[in-house]
């Protein structure tokens, strides 16, 4: 049995350490200060989440066929641009780009260069959705039975940088960076 001295002190520490987590919480959900040097940096680096109405970023994921990526970058007020190859082994993939814009709670995705070729493309749990199906105007942008159709592409960062910074092949091989120039 501890003396009394000790257990006193073991009851006040007990005491302090227990009322270390009853402070007040009513500013946990207060909004975030923006002005704060680490909130930006964050930010600028696709720590944290920016706003959900900005498709801004990267997308990418690598599996045992290859790596599936996309770049989105801002291109005017309200629209962004977007590159994307998916890859389903060695001689097959599919490349595009295009414009995206917001449509309700999900994004329409326009593919340049292919008239009629667009797709509503819903966004869940950081990760873009493309639709089952296609429209048949949009088998040109893969090679031989490849399709954009069913992609999931989960978000790798929230930052513009990133996105300009995505290298991809082109249609001669060569690495290029697609999101980088407008």
């Amino acid at each position: 049995m501890p003396s009394p001295r000790v257990a006193g002190l073991l009851v006040a520490v007990l005491l302090l350490v227990g009322g270390c987590d009853r402070a007040k919480r009513d500013g946990a959900d207060a909004a975030i200060d923006t002005r704060n040097p680490l909130e930006i940096a964050a930010r600028e680096r696709g720590v944290v989440r920016a706003d959900a109405s900005d498709p801004t970023g990267l997308f990418e994921r690598t599996h045992e066929l290859g790596r599936d990526a996309m770049c989105v970058v801002p291109d005017g007020a309200g629209q962004w641009r977007f590159a994307v190859s998916a890859s389903f082994g060695p001689d097959l993939s599919c490349n595009a780009r295009g414009t995206i814009v917001r449509d309700g709670d999900d994004w329409r995705m326009r593919f340049a260069g292919v008239e009629g070729c667009e797709a509503l493309v819903h966004e869940e749990d950081d990760e873009l959705r493309l639709p089952g199906r296609l429209p048949s105007q949009c088998d040109s942008l893969c090679s031989s039975r490849a399709s954009l159709s069913g992609l999931r592409l989960p978000r790798a960062s929230w930052s513009a940088d990133d996105a300009k910074g995505l290298q991809l092949r082109d249609g001669r091989g060569s690495m290029v960076r697609p999101c980088g120039s407008p």
